[in-house]
């Protein structure tokens, strides 16, 4: 448990795991986060979503990893390192799927997440992370502060939950093996 009550861990695909990442997914789309899902987003749909992606963790093809806040099963957050299909880039992942909860933010979760994921990329012999975010929402700033390269932004390139486009930025960044 690290001295901000959050504890962060691999997830696999165990009793409700699938069902506190929904939540979390909710509340960000809820939220007004663009993060692939358009609001109001039903909970059925978050469920599916997060168990195609536990099936994926199984497969070796990512780590989950959640944030916990005291209970076991109190997920407020998570990310995802993917690793690259091509043959030609096993030493890459993307960073996917950073959420918050709305309750738990600006208490350093989010920079303790993106830790956790380098750090698990790096375990998983990952030298390179690349990763997306809405040009200046406060992920991006996130991202500049823990030294990742901001690569360039793209116009238009997805939409608000409730509609009307947003421009993505694209980052990377080059761990130590």
């Amino acid at each position: 448990m690290s001295p901000d009550g959050f504890r962060i861990r691999a997830a696999a695909d165990e009793p409700g795991v699938a069902a506190g990442l929904a939540q979390v997914l909710l509340d960000c789309v809820a939220g007004g986060a663009s993060v692939s899902f358009m609001a109001p987003l039903a909970p059925h749909r978050a469920l599916t979503f997060w168990q195609s992606v536990l099936d994926s963790v199984q497969r070796g093809e990512r780590i989950v990893l959640v944030a916990e806040d005291g209970l076991p099963g109190s997920i407020v957050g998570t990310v995802q390192v993917v690793f690259a299909v091509a043959e030609n880039q096993p030493h890459r992942a993307d960073v996917a799927k950073m959420l918050v909860h709305r309750r738990v933010r600006r208490r350093g979760l989010g920079a303790a997440l993106l830790r956790a994921a380098e750090s698990a990329a790096r375990e998983a012999g990952r030298t390179l992370l690349v990763l997306d975010t809405v040009t200046d929402g406060d992920a991006e700033r996130l991202y500049l502060r823990l030294g990742w390269q901001r690569v360039g932004v793209i116009p238009g390139y997805a939409l608000w939950p409730t509609g009307g486009p947003c421009d993505t930025t694209y980052f990377y960044k080059a761990l130590e093996p």
